[in-house]
């Protein structure tokens, strides 16, 4: 018999609150995070606007010595893991650390750190590289420098999988716990890419909106003047346990997360493959997994990217999981307002799952104002709506074809 494994605590970094609570707060008032980029100089950038984390001070959470020594992303990490263990009032300890582990990705990794030490090289010579160069860069480091300070000395890993790294990552942590391998996991997704590089990366590629005179209404999913994503970065980190771990201890329930559901695409390096047939079968394994029947879904939070392919093929993916039920269930993109924080994206999104569950609303997708006849589904625009909430699917579909899907649900 499967274990049943329940989220007990959660931590968030994101452009719109810099905790779960006003994470929440500006998803229910419809506050967008999108702003002209303040980090660095956009002039010969076509695009010139993005989701930044704002008043975020690693300090409050690491040791300023050893903030230097880490690149953002990795701060992310800690300071929304160290949040979402405080939340779940977990102690570890030696009795505990070996059945508590970490698994928390990034899609790109420290490519500040890459940059900055790359003009060093060019400028400077290969003496003055920094000797963290390495572990400051790798993505796996957002998982092992979270274990190393809070003293997880369980199951150690990190997936990267583009957009969906952050779903891969709570998606394989909840089979660890199934498997037996852990009591606890500490699991999510982080993000730090908006560096010049990044930025000018997505710029080439023609993937992110130019709508430069309207920030706040730059991201508008399945709308029918999307014109491309806006790139966001932050973290988002949830605590799981078995059950009988978490009434053991008497921690506090928040959900049940029953399902994982995973594919790939086989077809091109960016573009999801035709009429969303991979995230259709990774939505399926997750409701099957999760021994529930498609019309038993009440909300879907979808990848929601803003741009022209994912939108139309995640639609026509919903309709052919969900056939006449899709008419009636409501999906929302809340990327509409925090932007897409790529591997990170999936660890906010479920977060914003677990409180949909809690409070009986669902978030909307904000900036919905012309209806796209290939995109015909009920999107919850531009207000949150009151919805009984059972369960509910959270979809990340990333570049090289890779689809996750999680199903959480109401704790019964």
């Amino acid at each position: 018999m499967k274990k049943r494994v329940v989220i007990t605590g959660m931590g968030a970094l994101t452009p719109i609150g810099n905790d779960v609570n006003s994470y929440w707060d500006s998803l229910m008032n419809c506050r967008s995070g999108v702003r002209l980029i303040e980090k660095f100089d956009t002039t010969d950038y076509p695009t010139k606007i993005g989701a930044e984390v704002k008043g975020f001070e690693p300090s409050d959470f690491i040791d300023r010595k050893e903030v230097k020594r880490m690149d953002r992303f990795v701060q992310f990490a800690v300071a929304a893991a160290k949040m979402a263990i405080e939340d779940a009032k977990l102690t570890i300890d030696d009795k505990n650390s070996h059945r508590i582990g970490t698994y928390i990705g990034s899609g790109i990794g420290g490519l500040e750190t890459w940059e900055n030490q790359h003009k060093v090289l060019l400028e400077k010579g290969p003496k003055r590289i920094s000797p963290f160069l390495i572990p400051m860069m790798i993505a796996n480091m957002a998982s092992g420098v979270v274990s190393i300070h809070v003293g997880a000395r369980g199951p150690n890993s990190a997936a990267i999988s583009a957009c969906a790294t952050g779903t891969h990552s709570i998606g394989d942590a909840f089979k660890i716990i199934q498997r037996g391998e852990a009591d606890v996991m500490i699991t999510g997704g982080t993000e730090a890419s908006i560096t010049p590089l990044g930025f000018a990366g997505f710029c080439a590629a023609r993937a992110m909106s130019t709508r430069n005179d309207q920030p706040e209404k730059a991201s508008r999913p399945f709308d029918k003047d999307r014109d491309g994503f806006v790139m966001g970065e932050g973290a988002g980190v949830i605590v799981l346990e078995t059950l009988e771990h978490a009434l053991e201890r008497g921690a506090t329930i928040y959900a049940e997360i029953a399902g994982y559901g995973l594919s790939g695409d086989a077809y091109h390096l960016t573009a999801p493959s035709p009429e969303g047939e991979g995230a259709a079968r990774a939505m399926e394994m997750a409701i099957t997994d999760a021994g529930l029947k498609p019309e038993q879904i009440s909300y879907i939070n979808a990848h929601g990217t803003s741009t022209d392919f994912n939108d139309k093929f995640e639609t026509m993916a919903i309709k052919t999981v969900f056939k006449e039920h899709a008419a009636k269930l409501p999906i929302s993109s809340t990327k509409s307002m925090t932007g897409h924080l790529l591997g990170a994206a999936g660890g906010i999104e479920a977060i914003a799952c677990v409180k949909a569950i809690q409070e009986d609303i669902v978030p909307p997708t904000i900036n919905y104002e012309t209806p796209d006849p290939e995109c015909d589904l009920d999107y919850v625009p531009n207000e949150p709506r009151k919805v009984i909430v059972e369960a509910t699917l959270s979809n990340s579909l990333g570049f090289g074809g890779h689809n996750a899907s999680i199903c959480i649900k109401k704790y019964r």
